[in-house]
């Protein structure tokens, strides 16, 4: 049985290492002082909601990150569901839809319009996962980014 929780500062050592997996994933280097400090200050700050999935063994396996935004013309707050990680071991078991339930509580705990989410056009997990669970893709908007990045990267 897999438990979901809040990720407190408590949690921060743990959490860390599995954002840093998260972020080697997406072919990031490896820092996990520096994830460990990125995220106790989003903590501190209440700058983003983290739930954390956690076996009956309590090893936890792996988290979802969520920000707060807001709608203009809806007038209304959002949530974008940033982050969704899974160690390998513990893939295809259900705790990604377990993760993504939990996000969904929050939104309407929070009478959000609701929640956001990208993934690249080759993520065929997430591509599958993300409709099966109520999420429409959206094709009618353009989706822009400029980056300070000189290198171009994300």
């Amino acid at each position: 049985m897999i438990k979901i929780i809040q990720a407190t500062a408590d949690h921060l050592d743990v959490l860390a290492a599995l954002f840093d997996a998260y972020r080697v994933f997406y072919n990031k280097p490896s820092d996990v002082a520096g994830a460990r400090a990125f995220l106790a200050e989003r903590l501190k700050k209440q700058e983003s909601v983290i739930y954390l999935a956690q076996t009956e063994s309590g090893i936890f396996v792996g988290f979802t990150q969520l920000y707060p935004v807001f709608s203009s013309t809806r007038m209304q707050r959002m949530w974008i569901l940033n982050d969704l990680y899974l160690n390998p071991d513990y893939r295809g078991k259900g705790i990604s839809k377990l993760l993504i339930d939990q996000a969904k509580d929050l939104s309407h705990a929070t009478n959000a319009a609701g929640i956001l989410l990208e993934t690249a056009n080759d993520n065929e997990i997430g591509n599958k996962l993300y409709p099966s669970m109520g999420f429409k893709l959206n094709t009618n908007f353009n989706f822009y980014f400029w980056t300070n990045d000189k290198s171009g990267g994300g």
